[in-house]
């Protein structure tokens, strides 16, 4: 509803909405990675308010309404058109980490080599926010006071449906960069991921201070090929991915793209049919290769072309 004109003793006239601009970001999945969803959860715990506004932030965001997206030195900056002439301006910013945890964690995230695996390939180890708990603060906002977000709309709700449209391309953008919430939070990818291979780089040179001995069995040569014990059994799955392109997403948009389209929107459907065409040849080659009865040899071949008054043709 239009807030009260108290000059004219009236509401304001209906303006419609103008159109969602071309530039526009069009949401259109809602927590794709485990981390986006929990995003999606902190923002909706955290802001509580009301709920209407926060499902016309979701529809704004899906109608590409939010455009001008930006993150810069822990702030999110974005624009959003509605029914003014002017798009609306909406910051977001998340509480600082102090240095102490942010110490704290990276030493945690160092001791585990999972967690320098998944970052450095782009994935959030899951028990990432217990390591952050463990040093003094949780990754993800907890409470109101640790958000703070302005918009240059009347509305005087909190959030707005402004404020909140952003909130959700926000996690639509780190499904694709998980990186985005440690900036946010006060560290960039490349101080994280520094300090993660200071630290990782200090404890291998420990443990190649003293490097045990190694001592080889002598081995027979009828041995030398056999396997020691037991090999387990391989299996194999063909079945198609629950959420098609999702790594894609994931890998985000590289610095050189330069289509219109995001590269999960022109790749995927190419990856998806190649996929169910390779899913459909090894599904056939392994129905194929179960029915199919054994060759029979060449002189068997030649046996029954002499009963039945045949002469093998001879081979050039």
């Amino acid at each position: 509803m239009s807030p009260w004109d108290r000059d004219r003793g009236r509401f304001p006239a209906y303006v419609p909405k103008k159109p969602a601009p071309r530039h526009g970001i069009k949401l259109k999945q809602l927590g794709a990675t485990w981390w986006g969803q929990r995003w999606i959860e902190a923002l909706e715990h955290v802001l509580g308010g009301d709920a209407g506004r926060l499902a016309r932030g979701r529809t704004y965001a899906r109608a590409g309404r939010t455009h001008d997206f930006l993150v810069k030195s822990g702030t999110v900056r974005a624009k959003v058109t509605g029914s003014r002439r002017r798009p609306y301006e909406v910051e977001i910013a998340l509480t600082q980490l102090p240095d102490a945890v942010w110490t704290g964690a990276i030493d945690g995230m160092a001791k585990k080599a999972q967690f320098a695996a998944e970052l450095l390939g782009g994935q959030m180890p899951k028990p990432i926010d217990e390591v952050f708990q463990s040093a003094g603060a949780s990754l993800f906002p907890s409470e109101r006071r640790h958000l703070k977000t302005s918009c240059t709309c009347p509305d005087w709700g909190d959030p707005c449906k402004h404020v909140a449209a952003v909130h959700y391309v926000l996690g639509a953008a780190l499904d694709r960069d998980p990186f985005l919430l440690f900036e946010l939070r006060g560290r960039t990818k490349d101080d994280v991921l520094s300090e993660l291979r200071s630290r990782r780089g200090d404890a291998a040179e420990a443990e190649d201070a003293s490097p045990a001995g190694v001592s080889l069995g002598k081995v027979s040569q009828q041995d030398y090929d056999r396997a020691p014990r037991g090999l387990p059994a391989l299996s194999f799955s063909f079945d198609a991915p629950a959420k098609p392109g999702a790594l894609l997403r994931q890998l985000g948009t590289p610095p050189s793209w330069n289509g219109d389209a995001a590269p999960v929107d022109a790749l995927a459907p190419v990856v998806q049919r190649a996929a169910e065409h390779a899913r459909r040849l090894a599904l056939s080659e392994a129905v194929s290769a179960t029915h199919e009865p054994p060759a029979k040899p060449v002189a068997a071949k030649r046996a029954q072309a002499g009963r039945l008054g045949k002469r093998p043709r001879a081979k050039r």
